[in-house]
């Protein structure tokens, strides 16, 4: 099965939107009130929250990494079986 995607073109490069029907709420009413009423500011204030989220997600991911590898290394000794 094909998804439909295009670019959504407020500047995110590489994004990609679904391509939703003709009466679709996002599309036709809370997209466009957004970009409209939304001051500059208040953009760059969502973008920067998303950013912080994602780089909490990344901390949380590099901290459970660090103590995976810590606890691999004592998982015991190597014997000779003869």
């Amino acid at each position: 099965m094909e998804e439909n995607t295009t670019s959504t073109g407020t500047g995110t490069q590489g994004a990609a939107a679904h391509v939703h029907g003709p009466g679709c709420f996002i599309c036709n009413v809370a997209r466009p009130l957004f970009e409209r009423y939304w001051s500059e500011a208040t953009r760059d204030h969502f973008r920067n929250s998303r950013i912080e989220f994602l780089k909490g997600i990344r901390s949380l991911i590099d901290h459970r990494i660090e103590h995976l590898s810590r606890h691999e290394q004592h998982h015991g000794t190597r014997l000779t079986v003869e």
